[in-house]
This record gives C-alpha cells, sequence and structure tokens, in this order.
C-alpha cells in the first residue's frame, strides 16, 4: 500500500518535469532533408538518426558532443515483412498500423515503443545502413529489438554518460558512473542508442569495435559496452554507409553554382563569378581532345 501510494507519488512529481523535457520546439519551416525521397529509399534495420528539437535532446547534445540525438530502428511496413513471425508479434504490439512504416525507439517518458516514421517528417534525418547484413541476421536483429518494446527509458544512463566525461576526482564515491559496474541498472530499462547497439550484436555487426594488437601482432577486436553508444557512434562507424538526402538536391540541378542562392551587394556577395557556361565547357574540352 505505501510503496503503490510512493509510486503514484513520484509519478505525479516527474510527470511534468518529462513532460517540460521531450516538449517540442515548433520545426524548420525548411528542413535540412528530403523526407518524401528518405521514406521511400528507407530499408529494414537502417538506422535513422534524429537531430531532436526538445530539451532533453538539448541534454544529449551538449554530453556527446554531437548535432544527433537521438535514434530509431527502421522496421518496415508490416505488410512488406517476410517473416510471418515478425508481422504477427507487430500485429500484438501497441501503436501497430498496418499501412505504416514504422520503427522501434526508446524514449524519455514512454520506454520503448513502436512508432511510424512519419512521426519524423519535419525533422532533419540521416540514414545509417549496415553494410552487408544478411538478411537472416537482419529478422535476428529485428527480433531482438521489437523483444525489448514495453522497456522503460533509463534516464540514470544519460547522467551516467555525463558524469563519465568528468574526472573521477571530483565527484563523491556515490555520485560516480555505475556504466562499468557489472549488472549495474534494471535490465528492463534502455536508451535509443543502447537499444540498437544490443540488437547489432546479437548478430555480431560492429558499430565502432576497439581494436587491439596481440604480442603476435595479430589483431584482436572487442565489442565496446553498448551502454557506451550515442546516436553519433552510427554516423562515425565505417561499418554503416551514410544516406543524405538533402532538401535542394544537387543532381536535380545543371550545376552546384545554379542553385538559388539569394545575395545582395549589402552583404558583400554580388561578385560571385557567373556558372561555368555549358557550351563553353563543351568547346573547352573538344579542344583539348
Amino acid at each position: 500500500m505505501i510503496g503503490a501510494f510512493i509510486f503514484i507519488l513520484c509519478t505525479m512529481l516527474t510527470r511534468p518535469i518529462i513532460n517540460w523535457l521531450t516538449r517540442l520546439r515548433p520545426p524548420s519551416r525548411f528542413p535540412l532533408s528530403d523526407y518524401a525521397r528518405l521514406r521511400e529509399e528507407v530499408r529494414p534495420c537502417d538506422v535513422i538518426l534524429v537531430a531532436g528539437r526538445s530539451r532533453v535532446s538539448d541534454v544529449i547534445r551538449i554530453v556527446t558532443q554531437n548535432a544527433w540525438t537521438h535514434a530509431a530502428l527502421y522496421i518496415g511496413s508490416p505488410g512488406d515483412l517476410d517473416n510471418p513471425v515478425l508481422t504477427r508479434r507487430l500485429q500484438r504490439l501497441p501503436g501497430y498500423r498496418p499501412n505504416e512504416h514504422l520503427i522501434v525507439e526508446s524514449q524519455l517518458g514512454r520506454g520503448t515503443i513502436v512508432m511510424p516514421l512519419d512521426e519524423y517528417r519535419h525533422d532533419h534525418l540521416r540514414l545509417c545502413r549496415p553494410r552487408g547484413l544478411t538478411g537472416e541476421d537482419a529478422q535476428l536483429l529485428l527480433e531482438h529489438a521489437l523483444s525489448r518494446v514495453g522497456s522503460e527509458y533509463d534516464i540514470r544512463q544519460i547522467f551516467d554518460l555525463m558524469r563519465f566525461l568528468l574526472p573521477w576526482g571530483l565527484l563523491p564515491r556515490r555520485w560516480r558512473s555505475s556504466l562499468f559496474r557489472e549488472n549495474a541498472g534494471a535490465q528492463t530499462k534502455t536508451v535509443c542508442s543502447t537499444m540498437i547497439a544490443e540488437a547489432f550484436a546479437q548478430v555480431q555487426f560492429p558499430i565502432l569495435p576497439l581494436v587491439h594488437q596481440g604480442e603476435a601482432q595479430e589483431l584482436r577486436l572487442y565489442r565496446r559496452n553498448p551502454r557506451l553508444c550515442t546516436p553519433s557512434d552510427f554516423d562515425f562507424s565505417p561499418y554503416f554507409e551514410i544516406i543524405k538526402y538533402p532538401f535542394f538536391d544537387l543532381s536535380e540541378h545543371a550545376h552546384y553554382r545554379l542553385l538559388p542562392w539569394f545575395s545582395t551587394a549589402s552583404h558583400g556577395f554580388s561578385n560571385v563569378p557567373p556558372a561555368p557556361d555549358s557550351g563553353a565547357a563543351d568547346t573547352d574540352s573538344e579542344t583539348r581532345n
């Protein structure tokens, strides 16, 4: 009885704070990425990086010193999945929508959930595609990620990462990070990048492995602690292809100098040389040949 009362009281006290931290700022009128193209090209097991617009995103941005503050794992459209087991599992999950492009992610205040990709249509996004991932491993990876649905968000891990960046000698022992303690924290809690890193670890797919050279000059790879994984690690990883769909795509213009730049003499940008004439370029090419 007392435990239930304390739980309700804690919820009443923390809910306004979580709502304040997760409230989104208005999106940019013209986003940096082309969501329509990204939505058409994304594939199952792609990691989607998000430049968040909330206060908790600002905290993560400061802690990690990187613009990418959130990561989600793309599942796909349920009708396009070849695995009937995954399809049935999706159908039983909260948030299931049969005709939507779905992702699995961990959010503060909501835990690990399945959401439509359209939730991020106004955000700056980037795709990180695991290079060479087999179809069989892709299914195992998705199965593991979906098994985490319902897990709580581990807010302590964010503060642990923050403390990890500070010199240990400056912190009282009781405040020090628990990231490297065995069985630290509840296994039912996770954060976005950790959940995805654990899924890739299930199929031994590397993200940013530690490389060590032994006494016989042989190279050994060590898996990093998934609790140390941040969204930007997928961007830095040499094992993921980075795919961008900018709002202004250079492939749709004859020349990058023909982009619709706005320039005025007052800003000192009026003396930009004109774009090279295509006819002149062809003539010059013929002369060289």
